[in-house]
């Protein structure tokens, strides 16, 4: 099974970009986040054309998230039906092919001590105590999506130039740490311990031609899962070219015992 997640800044500017990239790139399963739609406004027929079922949480503003799967959809609930929605359509969770499937956009945070910023690590722990209700450890469980912390220092381009602001933080990386604590793991560190691979550049000072990112778009995946990833990218290709999100897609490969069905 091959689970992506991607950030797309904008379905409605990006859709021919992100059908045309899943058509070569072919995930099983694709996790969207800001697609700042509405649902009555959501491409499904767009992905339908191509294989996929849908199903999308957003109303219109500035979040929004999506599962897309060619392997099955089913029981999908979207956000945590309490107070953390308040923070807004970030959250979508779907069974595709028997692993169960969170599409999330953890709150940016802002700027450090804000509101904004104690929201973002409450909601990080709504979504902790959500899988404790729903799901367990031992089940195939993937968490995927921007969750705007960067786990480690080898995750951005220059900690030092990073001093003080969001995504980095003590709070924000133990807050991320509690929820892995679960019992996740980071699907792409397994195959990729590098430093220097990042997944979102500012649009602002050429960040992307001079390398300076963050790895902050993450597929973490329980221990059934961890023990079967057999390949991970960050395709750096799609932040290239005209009019591209600030973020790439992430690509995770499961191996599974027996071929994953398409539907």
């Amino acid at each position: 099974m091959r689970i992506a997640t991607w950030n797309v800044n904008s379905l409605k500017a990006r859709l021919e970009r992100v059908t045309a990239w899943m058509a070569e790139a072919r995930p099983d399963v694709l996790c969207l986040q800001e697609t700042k739609l509405a649902d009555a406004a959501f491409p499904s027929a767009a992905f339908e054309a191509l294989g996929y079922q849908s199903a999308h949480h957003g109303d219109g503003q500035w979040n929004g998230v999506a599962v897309v799967s060619r392997v099955g959809l089913d029981d999908v609930r979207p956000g945590f039906g309490g107070p953390a929605d308040a923070a807004g359509c970030r959250l979508l969770a779907a069974t595709c092919a028997g692993v169960r499937v969170h599409s999330v956009y953890v709150p940016n945070g802002r700027s450090v001590g804000s509101e904004h910023f104690e929201e973002k690590l409450r909601w990080f722990a709504a979504l902790r105590e959500l899988l404790g209700s729903c799901c367990s450890p031992g089940d195939p469980i993937a968490v995927c999506g921007d969750v705007n912390v960067a786990p480690e220092d080898h995750d951005v381009w220059d900690p030092a130039a990073l001093v003080g602001s969001t995504h980095v933080t003590v709070e924000e990386r133990q807050a991320l740490a509690d929820l892995c604590s679960w019992g996740l793991v980071d699907a792409f560190r397994l195959h990729q311990p590098d430093a220097g691979i990042y997944s979102w550049w500012d649009y602002r000072g050429g960040s992307f031609h001079r390398r300076q990112g963050m790895r902050i778009d993450l597929v973490l995946v329980s221990q059934p899962l961890a023990e079967r990833v057999s390949w991970a990218l960050v395709d750096r290709n799609e932040r290239k070219g005209a009019q591209p999100s600030d973020h790439a897609p992430v690509l995770v490969d499961i191996a599974c015992a027996e071929p994953v069905p398409a539907r």
